[in-house]
């Protein structure tokens, strides 16, 4: 009979990874209740990491640190070992700010690096940043601050928070915040290739959906370009260099700030496959079916779902997606998936928003998947 592994993301506003694995294998098992099935949720370094790692091998533990608005939040980190997994989007978050009002000028990243130091003292060695989702713009300051980076303004008092607190910026000094993460392995997990500055920079991207005006927007982008010249005024030869690289504008500039902290940038998909354990069970899989909330132009550049098609395709392993909706034609699909299933195609209500109805109609997916390309007695058709 055939192993099935089911690896999907998130289907974002309705089903965790966890939720949406676990619809689809009810359903594969009501139509082929003796194929084995193996559960895997994933995540791209966005939000739902912490929740994916959880899902695995990892064990969530519960922090309080400083939320967007500096005051506190509660969040989880992912703990194995001495790997912590610190999720930017639960902590300054766009989806945690009070009321929803958002804060582009003002929101801090003081509580990532409150994390950090959370990390630091249960002694991990490898720290995880999972960046996205973020509600902040400020190049990473706040984290910098939190770890004891010198951010001073001309009297010689802290910069406030946000990208409008940089334009303040005089005098800096990172020695103390690198300190404290010497020999540590930063993992900087993203799938975003932005450089921090400019018309492809974080704050002309991302700012707008963080509730920036163009006028915000230049004001960030102003203050973003402040901070690199003070570092380089201050000794950081590498600073402008950094402000280049890809993954600099990752998560309103924490990509920037993990960087000036000896971190390394990681595709997002990638780490997370190899992290999460992907390559050993699709080694023991025949049938793989992954998704997420929406298969479009952006998933072709890397995300999840594709970056789970390649290796399975390098074993010779056939995958099936699921999404909440497709955007894309067949010829654009075929590449990667043997089929696709849209939920979409199967109701004309709102499911991206509705939990119940996308777990529903994920069971379906599995039972025609099972029809499909299965067969009710449990064995491979391949139809």
């Amino acid at each position: 009979m055939p192993a099935v592994l089911i690896a999907p993301d998130k289907f974002k506003g309705s089903l965790t990874a966890d939720e949406a694995a676990r619809a689809l294998e009810r359903g594969l098992l009501e139509a082929a209740p003796r194929i084995q099935v193996e559960r895997l949720a994933l995540a791209d370094g966005g939000e739902g990491s912490v929740a994916a790692a959880c899902a695995s091998r990892f064990s969530p533990e519960k922090i309080t640190v400083s939320g967007p608005t500096g005051g506190p939040a509660t969040a989880e980190v992912a703990v194995h070992g001495r790997t912590v997994l610190i999720e930017a989007a639960a902590i300054c978050g766009l989806g945690i700010l009070p009321g929803g009002h958002k804060m582009p000028l003002t929101a801090t990243s003081r509580g990532v690096g409150q994390a950090i130091q959370y990390a630091l003292a249960g002694e991990a060695d490898t720290i995880v940043l999972a960046l996205g989702g973020v509600a902040t713009t400020d190049g990473g300051a706040g984290l910098l601050q939190s770890l004891g980076a010198m951010l001073a303004q001309e009297d010689g008092t802290p910069i406030g928070p946000g990208g409008e607190g940089l334009a303040d910026l005089r005098t800096v000094d990172l020695a103390e915040a690198r300190a404290a993460l010497a020999g540590v392995d930063l993992v900087l997990a993203t799938d975003v290739d932005n450089p921090l500055l400019g018309p492809t920079g974080t704050a002309a991207v991302y700012g707008p959906q963080k509730g920036a005006s163009a006028d915000d927007v230049r004001e960030l982008d102003y203050a973003l370009a402040g901070f690199v010249r003070r570092l380089e005024a201050a000794g950081v030869t590498e600073a402008a260099r950094l402000a280049d690289a890809p993954g600099a504008g990752a998560a309103g500039g924490l990509g920037y700030a993990g960087m000036l902290l000896g971190g390394r940038v990681c595709s997002g998909a990638d780490y997370f496959l190899t992290l999460l354990g992907a390559d050993e069970l699709l080694a023991n899989a025949d049938f793989v079916i992954t998704g997420e909330g929406s298969l479009d132009e952006q998933s072709l550049s890397g995300k999840l779902p594709v970056a789970l098609a390649r290796r399975a395709r390098r074993l010779g392993v056939a995958v099936h997606a699921v999404a909440g909706r497709c955007t894309l034609p067949a010829d654009r699909t075929a590449a990667h998936f043997r089929s696709v299933q849209a939920l979409t195609d199967l109701t004309d209500q709102d499911c991206a928003n509705d939990s119940a109805l996308s777990a529903r109609l994920l069971a379906e997916c599995g039972r025609s998947l099972a029809d499909r390309w299965i067969g009710r007695g449990g064995t491979e058709t391949g139809r």
